[in-house]
């Protein structure tokens, strides 16, 4: 905790003047949506006007990857710049965390949101946290000054022979709403996060948005003005009802004459997951979400910034959500160094249109605690242990991996299994965490959230 608030001091004793041009940072980030579900990455079934505006006057990224197949890890990833190995947050209560966990983000990591506080951002989070759901954790805890939103996943709600409580609205670290209406979601947090930037406009300010549709349910939740008029049912409704979201956010910027100094990112925790019959698609990506497959990891990402991305730009680069974290160090604070080993990079370079090189050596694929694929350049490579030969695909050429090369490229193969080794000398192998890894935060007395009486 002392080093935590160390850095989080130097920060704030910085004078204003190195404050001055730092701009508003707004990111959105949708939960389970799929690689092509909107409209500027190939969606035929879902309108999405406002972000066909944001692709044609900003920059979209088609190699950009969250660091898990699934929500808790990819977000602790976005927080902190880390993999979630690096964070324990890998597992947690399985693959996500559940309500009344004892686990959450550890108190001591810092997140993206206290570096921004720091540096004198107004800080602020609306929608889905899924970082754990005790006070210690919260979003108030690490780093926002404001919070609204659902603690855990949409589907989270009261079943046999667990003490989960009805779906709790939170305002701060007080549930205001039970069970909240989830209908509505979207809806009342796009409409106090326009609230919120008018109150913020006069000083910096960092916007977190997770967005809780599609969600996790099988029929995602939509308002009145848009349930039931998609092409492709709830889950098409609760897609339009984003973009209507994101079109409220680059609307209140515009009216407010902060659109050119506000950097705004729109992305997905994950790839969407498999229906039958299919919902979310992640076409020409293989595979689904809650896997290390392309269509698991590969997510949709815009970025629009007037003046300093130029418009209709399209990015091929390996870009991560772990780069969130540095970039915007870089932004705000460039002479402030890490008080940690983070996995990150800081890609202004790529946004800025004067590097054509993804920062990454290799990247890598987990599915929890197991490193189940690497890729680096064009070459992604399946590990393939427990009796399985590896397997090895071009993803440029091949996002479906439909053609494996591993027999004609063995020391590609080779080069990509020492880059493995690497890693897990550093992070673990399963169970075991590696001399690189940090605790999760953990609460002896877990209590669920709940309306007081």
């Amino acid at each position: 905790m002392l080093r935590k608030w160390l850095l989080v001091a130097t920060l704030i004793s910085l004078p204003m003047s190195a404050q001055a041009e730092t701009p508003n940072i707004v990111l959105i980030v949708c939960d389970n949506l799929g690689y092509a579900d909107i409209q500027p990455f190939g969606s035929k079934l879902h309108r999405t006007p406002h972000l066909n505006q944001m692709a044609a006057e900003g920059m979209k990224f088609t190699h950009f990857y969250s660091a898990s197949g699934v929500c808790t890890p990819s977000r602790a990833a976005l927080m902190t710049g880390c993999y979630p190995k690096r964070v324990s947050m890998d597992v947690t209560d399985g693959a996500v965390l559940r309500p009344v966990s004892q686990i959450g983000l550890h108190p001591d990591e810092v997140t993206i949101a206290e570096l921004l506080r720091g540096a004198g951002y107004a800080t602020a989070a609306f929608g889905k946290w899924h970082l754990g759901d005790q006070s210690a954790f919260l979003p108030t805890k690490q780093g926002f000054d404001h919070y609204l939103g659902i603690p855990y996943s949409d589907d989270m709600t009261p079943r046999p022979m667990k003490n989960w409580p009805p779906l709790p609205l939170v305002r701060g670290e007080q549930v205001i709403d039970a069970p909240t209406d989830r209908d509505l979601l979207t809806k009342v947090l796009t409409e106090a996060a326009v609230a919120w930037i008018r109150e913020h406009k006069d000083r910096p300010f960092f916007l977190y948005f997770p967005e809780c549709m599609p969600g996790s349910t099988r029929a995602p939740f939509a308002s009145a003005a848009f349930k039931g008029k998609s092409k492709n049912g709830p889950w098409g409704d609760s897609v339009e009802e984003l973009d209507w979201s994101v079109g409220q956010i680059m609307a209140v910027l515009k009216e407010l004459e902060l659109e050119r100094s506000t950097l705004v990112i729109w992305t997905s925790d994950n790839g969407a997951p498999r229906r039958n019959p299919p919902q979310g698609l992640n076409v020409p990506l293989g595979g689904w979400g809650y896997s290390t497959a392309e269509g698991g990891m590969r997510v949709p990402c815009i970025m629009k910034w007037p003046g300093r991305i130029a418009g209709n730009q399209v990015c091929d680069q390996l870009a991560t959500m772990m780069d969130f974290f540095p970039t915007c160090a870089a932004l705000t604070q460039p002479k402030v160094a890490s008080d940690r080993n983070r996995d990150g990079h800081n890609i202004l370079p790529l946004l800025e249109g004067k590097s054509d090189q993804s920062p990454y050596k290799r990247f890598l694929y987990y599915r929890t605690n197991q490193l189940q694929a690497l890729r680096s350049g064009n070459w992604k490579l399946l590990l393939g242990r427990q009796n399985q030969g590896p397997r090895l695909y071009d993803v440029v050429q091949d996002p479906g991996e439909t053609k494996d090369l591993a027999a004609a490229n063995a020391e590609v193969v080779a080069r990509l299994r020492q880059l493995a080794r690497q890693a897990e000398a550093d992070l673990g192998v399963g169970t075991q965490s590696g001399p690189g890894c940090r605790p999760a935060g953990r609460v002896e007395d877990p209590r669920p959230m709940v309306l007081a009486n």
